[in-house]
């Protein structure tokens, strides 16, 4: 195994650090990481359940970037453990990777079918608003477990005009900065997952969603 990403330009490497700060600051501070034919797929957990009473959605963040052709890997990190090499180009990896049970969930990597777009504007309202409704429902010197009640009740809620995706979608898509501006987001189905695509970044649902409801309007773009 590489002890380094190598990226194509000290912009992309800029980029991924970015990115893995933000995931280091999720409840899950884990990313896993693979590169094959000069791109490196860089995929966070901002919402996954503990367990299989757990109604916490599955609700992953994957960030695509240029990286050297002949780097090759398949591994999950801290990714607060990732840090700049001092080549402009590079990052360092840990001495060690980690396990993460949500990191052997592989959405497919093909089959999508275009099913719609939403407003990017429409969720960041909604994240926040979401986030307000936790911190508001949070009783002080809330434990662990309360505090994942809470957090799963509001990130779990379906969006009626969102096809019933859950409102965790939108709170994944501002806690990794995938959100900067005026945008319509993209949505794809394969199977059960459900692909919600920006321009920084895509959203991966594992779960039914009735894709074609009136605020999601079909594109007919391709992917």
């Amino acid at each position: 195994m590489s002890e380094r990403l190598r990226f194509v330009d000290q912009e992309s490497r800029d980029d991924a650090l970015t990115f893995a700060a933000r995931a280091a600051r999720l409840a899950d501070s884990s990313v896993r990481l693979r590169a094959s034919d000069g791109v490196l797929a860089m995929t966070a957990a901002p919402l996954v359940p503990r367990d299989l009473v757990d109604p916490t959605p599955t609700v992953l963040a994957l960030r695509t970037l240029a990286v050297d052709p002949e780097l090759e890997c398949d591994l999950t990190v801290d990714a607060a453990l990732l840090q700049p090499a001092s080549a402009p180009t590079d990052i360092t990896l840990p001495d060690t990777a980690i396990r993460a049970a949500w990191a052997g969930v592989s959405p497919p990597r093909a089959g999508w079918a275009p099913a719609g777009e939403l407003d990017a504007a429409a969720l960041a309202a909604q994240a926040h608003d979401g986030m307000a409704r936790v911190a508001s429902a949070l009783p002080a010197d809330a434990g662990e477990e309360v505090v994942q009640r809470i957090r799963a009740g509001v990130w779990g809620e379906p969006v009626a005009e969102w096809g019933d995706l859950p409102l965790g979608v939108a709170f994944a898509a501002v806690a990794l900065g995938f959100i900067s501006g005026a945008e319509s987001a993209r949505v794809f189905t394969a199977g059960p997952w459900t692909r919600v695509s920006l321009l920084r970044g895509h959203l991966l649902v594992r779960g039914p969603a009735a894709i074609g409801l009136t605020a999601v309007r079909s594109t007919g773009r391709s992917q």
